[in-house]
């Protein structure tokens, strides 16, 4: 059975609600066999990821980068994960084998130093961005959460599409 690993930093209940729309939307009733793995993002280890299929990600953009739990995880995983480094000891660009990958990202101003920090690591993964980031300012309605719940819907979908 694919598995779909949501890993979060969710310290607020703005992004709480992010968070339980994407998961919702990963456990949609249309979508069939697929195992979801929800981690907060300091819980999250190497082997959650290594057994996954796609993954789906989350995070509060601060001071204009990624949550440092976020970052905490991807320090914890990235070379046991299969993390590329280049000869300057940077992120370089990972090979073949990509598996899927979703982003939200909610910020009160702004999401871009966030965002950019995100993909710079996961393109250094074997993993390929599988939908348009979802970026969130300010305040979460009903159709933040629409958009949280088909992000989660679309990896789910793209998992069951690849294993049927």
């Amino acid at each position: 059975m694919p598995r779909l690993l949501i890993v979060h930093h969710s310290p607020t209940p703005t992004v709480r609600a992010l968070t339980d729309a994407v998961v919702a939307g990963a456990h949609d009733d249309a979508v069939e066999g697929i195992h979801v793995v929800v981690r907060a993002a300091l819980d999250a280890r190497a082997d959650d990821v290594l057994s996954a299929d796609g993954y789906l990600l989350g995070t509060t953009a601060n001071f204009g980068y990624m949550s440092g739990a976020l970052k905490h995880f991807f320090d914890t995983i990235f070379l046991e994960a299969g993390g590329a480094l280049g000869d300057d000891g940077s992120a370089a660009v990972a090979g073949a084998g990509r598996k899927p990958f979703g982003l939200w990202v909610h910020g009160r101003y702004d999401t871009t130093g966030a965002v950019r920090s995100v993909q710079s690591i996961v393109q250094a993964l074997s993993w390929s961005q599988a939908a348009a980031v979802l970026e969130v300012l300010g305040d979460v309605g009903e159709a933040q959460r629409e958009a949280a719940y088909e992000l989660g819907g679309t990896l789910a979908a793209l998992l069951e599409a690849r294993h049927a």
